[in-house]
């Protein structure tokens, strides 16, 4: 089994046995992002990953998870379609919720800035691009590298080789387990790199990252269901989810 692979499967192997005792509620796939509700009141985020949009049809066949057992849907976290993987890390999101409600908050990012020591001179890596963060490590006079390729941001060889002989701390967007990156990212870091998985498609499970080098999880918590489900709806992004959620995080 590749490392990729792993990754997925365990995540599927954590939450199968939940998955199999509740019920999709409502499936929303939205422009920015996508969510599910379950019928024991939980929700999870991911974002909505997909190509360039070439039809109307974005999925090659329909199928009503409402209403159906979740591990129906957990299964997709294995699919090799980004949009499938979007809708099963959602759900793996909403069954994780009501662990994820007890974990301690960290709005303004402070936590995570003491905790690896980000200031003046730190060498920081981003993979996806993160306005507001960028500002912030500015801020704090630390040196930053991005690559985000829908951007055009970075050179894939020049940063992975940052990766293992310059950063202090990596910024990797949980988007990269959307499209299946995150084990190649994390194969280039030399030792001493921290690196926090971060945004609100990051699933707060430590047992999850177990064979990886990740030492903290950033992620967003939703606490208005219904506001967050209409957000969505009209295509809202992260700034909107965020005014509806809590920032929260866990240590690895």
């Amino acid at each position: 089994m590749s490392s990729t692979m792993k990754l997925n499967q365990r995540l599927y192997d954590l939450f199968k046995k939940r998955a199999r005792e509740i019920d999709v509620d409502v499936l929303c796939l939205g422009l920015g992002y996508t969510a599910v509700t379950l019928s024991d009141g939980g929700i999870g985020l991911a974002y909505t990953h997909f190509e360039d949009k070439q039809s109307c049809m974005l999925l090659n066949r329909h199928i009503d998870y409402e209403g159906q057992p979740a591990l129906r849907l957990l299964e997709k976290i294995k699919s090799d379609h980004p949009l499938e993987r979007s809708m099963a890390l959602a759900l793996i999101n909403a069954l994780n919720h009501k662990d994820a409600l007890n974990f301690p908050e960290d709005q303004k990012n402070q936590i995570m800035f003491e905790r690896f020591h980000i200031g003046a001179g730190t060498r920081a890596a981003m993979v996806g691009f993160i306005g507001p963060l960028v500002g912030l490590l500015k801020q704090k006079k630390a040196r930053v590298e991005v690559m985000d390729a829908s951007r055009g941001m970075g050179h894939k060889k020049e940063f992975y080789d940052r990766l293992g002989n310059w950063t202090d701390v990596l910024f990797l967007t949980s988007t990269s387990i959307l499209n299946n990156t995150t084990e190649d990212i994390l194969q280039n870091v030399h030792q001493e790199v921290k690196t926090v998985m971060l945004v609100p498609s990051t699933p707060m499970v430590a047992a999850a990252f177990e064979h990886l080098p990740v030492h903290m999880l950033a992620g967003t918590v939703p606490l208005d269901r219904e506001k967050i489900l209409k957000a969505i709806r009209h295509g809202m992004g992260t700034p909107v989810l965020q005014k509806f959620s809590r920032k929260s995080y866990l240590i690895l």
